[in-house]
């Protein structure tokens, strides 16, 4: 296993990790459940170009990792130097190479990262469904700070 830096040629598979590993713990597919596919795009269309904003936020900040060539999973970061807080908005194993230390590794190279760039605390975020995080995380050595609730409603009576 190897845990390397993101090259752009790398985006659509870690695009296509996200739409594999959000399945069950995304806000955009409680959505979708709730009101059903909005304008033709489904929750995964809508989560997987968050990929998209972290590669063209802070593309040197992306760590992929690999198992005999092929990408298994990755992890995003963003980089406040003011505040001194780095901040993980995604990360994501292939669930059949899941419980293998891949998703520690990667938090490792993230966490050094920040400390590479004179950060003081690491900062993630995760949805009360998703048991995976809720157990990892603390395990790793976050502590939870918060926890907030995200609302939605309707603006129109049709969809377009």
């Amino acid at each position: 296993m190897e845990i390397r830096r993101y090259r752009p040629s790398d985006l659509e598979s870690l695009k296509t990790i996200t739409a594999i590993c959000f399945d069950g713990v995304s806000i955009d597919q409680n959505i979708e459940r709730l009101y059903g596919i909005i304008r033709g795009k489904d929750w995964r269309w809508r989560k997987v170009r968050h990929i998209d904003d972290d590669a063209a936020a802070n593309a040197d900040g992306i760590f992929v990792a690999e198992v005999d060539g092929q990408t298994v999973g990755y992890v995003t970061t963003r980089v406040d130097k003011a505040a001194g807080i780095g901040g993980i908005p995604n990360f994501a194993v292939l669930p059949e190479f899941q419980q293998k230390g891949i998703g520690r590794r990667l938090l490792e190279e993230a966490v050094a990262y920040f400390a590479a760039a004179g950060l003081s605390y690491a900062r993630i975020e995760t949805l009360d469904q998703n048991d995976v995080g809720a157990h990892f995380y603390p395990d790793f050595g976050f502590r939870e700070v918060a926890r907030q609730i995200h609302y939605i409603m309707p603006i129109t009576q049709d969809d377009p």
